[in-house]
C-alpha cells in the first residue's frame, strides 16, 4: 500500500504531481476544521500544510504514523517543532521557496508607504484630485534600519543600496566583516538602530525572544518621522503601540503585510491613512508558490525514503555543507557495519572526522552513523531526527573529535566503540577519486581497502597459508560469488583478516562452516543494505 500525504492547504501543482509521480497517495483535503484534521490525519505518513494549519500536540498525537510534517514556506509558528521532535517526527519547511518575494514586497510596502500609492489611488478612484495632500518622501537619502539580517533582509539591503539608501542594521549573530561586505553598518541594539532610522524594516522569526520587540518603548525612542515595514512575522510588532505611534504623528507611517491574528478584518491600524496594509502577500507570487511546492515536494519524498533532507528543522544539523553531504551514505554504512562487528548497539561511541573534513560542521555524518548503528538493533525506523533520542533511550553515549591533521588519507571518518556484548569494534571509510567512490580503508584495526558492498563477510583467522583458499572454497561449494576482496594486515604488517565483498548474502550456516574450519578465529556475515 502507497504511504498517504495529506495536504491540508493549496499546493503547486508542480508539488503535487511530484509526489505522486514517487508513488505516493496523494489526499488533498482543502479547509479541514481542526476536529476533521484529527480524524484525517489518522493513517497519513506525512502532512503537508502551509500557514493556517495549525499542528498542535493533539494533531500529532493522532497521527500516529507520521514520518514528516511538510510547511510549504517558511514560518513555522503553526507547528508544535517540540512535541514533533518528542515524537520522532521530522519537520521540514521550504526556507528559499519566498525570500525573493517577500523581499520584493518588502521593497514594494517601502515605496508604497514612502509615496501614499494606495491611498492616492483609492481617492483617485473616488472621484478626489488631491496632489498636495498625498505628498511623499524620497528613499535616497534616507537610512533604513533592517533588524535581522537573514535571507531577506540581505536581499532588501541589496535592493535598498541600489535606492541610494544607508544601511544600518541590528543582528548579534552577523560579524561585522559580513556586515561591511553587505554595505551595513551594524549597532548593538534595537534601541540605538531606530534612533537613527529614517525607516525601519523588519526580518525576524516570531519566537519568544521577538515577540512584542518593537513595542512601546522602543517606539518611544525612534527617531521623530521614522515610517516601519512588517513583512515578517505577526506580533514582532506591537500593533496597538504602532498605532498611538502612528496617531500621536511620532512615527510618521507604517507598512504591515502580516499581523497578530491572521486572517484578519480588524485593526486600529486599518483607520489610519498613513497605514498601508496588505493580507499577508509576501510569499504570494506564482513563483514562490511553485518552488515552495516542489520544494516541499521533494522535502517529503526524501524523508518518506529515510534519506538526508537538506530543510529539516528539527534535526541537529539540518544542513550539510556540500563537502560533507557526500559522506552520508558512508557514513550510514559504517554505522551498519560497526554494530555487525561489535555483536549489537554500542554502550560508548567514539566518531572521528580527520582531514579537510574536519573543518566542516560533521554533525549530519554523526547523526548518519548513528542510523547506520542502530538500524538493525530497534524496532522502528531510525530518522536523522530520532537518532540521537533512540541512542539516549539505550544508553549510548557519543563521542566527536576532530583533526585537520589526516595521516594516511585527505579525509577519513572513523568510528570505534564496545557492543553489549564485550566485542569492540573499528570500521574506517573514506570517499576516493573524481567520482567520490566510498572506500573501507579500516577494519578491526586492520588496514583493508575495498567498497562496501550490500553484502559483507569478516573474517579474523590464523596468519598461516591456506587461509585464504579455504573460505574461497566454503564460499564457491556454497554457490556464493565473491565481488571484491581484501587481505587486512595491522600496523605491524600481519595478514589476520579478510573482508569480502559478496554478491548475496552469506547464509548462517555457511558462516558456521567457516568458523569451523582449523584457523578460522571469528566469521562475521554483515548486511549493509
Amino acid at each position: 500500500m502507497n504511504k498517504r500525504v495529506l495536504v491540508a492547504e493549496p499546493l503547486a501543482a508542480r508539488g503535487l504531481d511530484a509526489m505522486r509521480s514517487a508513488g505516493l497517495d496523494v489526499d488533498v483535503r482543502i479547509g479541514l476544521s481542526p476536529d476533521e484534521l484529527l480524524d484525517a490525519i489518522r493513517g497519513a505518513s506525512a502532512l503537508v500544510i502551509r500557514s493556517a494549519t495549525r499542528v498542535t500536540e493533539e494533531v500529532l498525537a493522532a497521527g500516529a504514523d507520521l514520518v514528516v510534517v511538510g510547511r510549504a514556506g517558511i514560518g513555522l509558528d503553526n507547528v508544535d517543532v517540540a512535541a514533533a521532535t518528542g515524537r520522532g517526527v521530522m519537520v521540514v519547511n521550504a526556507p528559499q521557496s519566498n525570500v525573493l518575494s517577500a523581499a520584493e514586497h518588502t521593497m514594494a510596502l517601502l515605496l508604497a508607504q514612502a509615496r501614499n500609492v494606495p491611498q492616492a489611488h483609492a481617492d483617485l478612484k473616488a472621484g478626489r484630485w488631491n496632489r498636495s495632500r498625498w505628498e511623499g518622501v524620497e528613499l535616497h537619502g534616507k537610512t533604513l534600519g533592517i533588524v535581522g539580517l537573514g535571507r531577506v533582509g540581505v536581499l532588501v539591503a541589496q535592493r535598498a543600496l541600489a535606492f541610494g539608501m544607508r544601511l544600518v542594521a541590528f543582528d548579534p549573530f552577523v560579524s561585522p566583516d559580513r556586515a561591511r561586505q553587505l554595505g551595513v553598518t551594524l549597532v548593538p541594539t534595537v534601541d540605538e538602530l531606530v534612533a537613527e532610522a529614517d525607516f525601519l524594516t523588519v526580518h525576524l522569526p516570531k519566537t519568544p525572544e521577538t515577540l512584542g520587540l518593537i513595542g512601546r518603548d522602543v517606539l518611544a525612542k525612534a527617531k521623530p518621522g521614522m515610517r516601519l515595514v512588517n513583512t515578517a512575522r505577526g506580533g514582532i510588532v506591537d500593533e496597538d503601540a504602532l498605532a498611538e505611534a502612528v496617531g500621536s504623528g511620532a512615527v510618521a507611517g507604517a507598512a504591515l503585510d502580516v499581523f497578530v491574528a491572521e486572517p484578519t478584518t480588524e485593526s486600529p491600524l486599518f483607520h489610519l491613512d498613513a497605514v498601508v496594509v496588505t493580507p499577508h502577500l509576501g510569499a504570494s507570487t506564482a513563483e514562490a508558490q511553485d518552488k515552495a511546492g516542489n520544494t516541499i515536494a521533494e522535502q517529503v519524498i526524501l524523508a518518506l525514503n529515510g534519506d538526508f533532507v537538506p530543510f529539516a528543522v528539527n534535526v541537529a544539523a539540518s544542513e550539510a555543507s556540500a563537502t560533507v553531504r557526500p559522506y552520508l551514505p558512508l557514513a550510514e554504512r559504517l554505522g551498519r557495519l560497526f554494530t555487525g562487528l561489535a555483536g549489537g548497539a554500542p554502550e560508548t561511541l567514539e566518531v572521528s572526522y580527520e582531514g579537510s573534513i574536519a573543518d566542516y560542521d560533521c554533525r549530519v555524518l554523526t547523526l548518519s552513523i548513528l542510523r547506520g548503528v542502530l538500524g538493525p538493533v530497534v524496532d522502528e525506523p531510525v530518522t536523522f531526527v530520532n537518532a540521537p533520542q533512540l541512542a539516549e533511550m539505550r544508553g549510548i553515549t557519543v563521542r566527536e573529535s576532530t583533526s585537520s591533521a589526516a595521516r594516511d588519507y585527505v579525509n577519513l571518518v572513523t568510528v570505534r566503540g564496545a557492543g553489549s556484548g564485550g566485542y569492540s569494534a573499528h570500521v574506517a571509510g573514506t570517499l576516493y577519486g573524481k567520482n567520490d567512490a566510498p572506500r573501507i580503508v579500516g577494519l578491526q584495526d586492520h588496514i583493508v581497502d575495498l567498497p562496501p558492498s550490500s553484502h559483507m563477510l569478516v573474517v579474523h583467522n590464523a596468519d598461516i597459508p591456506g587461509m585464504i583458499g579455504a573460505v574461497g572454497t566454503i564460499l564457491g561449494e556454497a554457490g556464493v560469488n565473491i565481488a571484491d576482496m581484501d587481505v587486512g594486515r595491522t600496523a605491524s604488517g600481519e595478514a589476520a583478516l579478510m573482508a569480502i565483498a559478496t554478491t548475496e548474502a552469506v547464509p548462517a550456516e555457511v558462516v558456521s562452516l567457516i568458523c569451523a574450519h582449523p584457523g578460522i578465529v571469528d566469521a562475521r556475515a554483515i548486511e549493509l543494505g
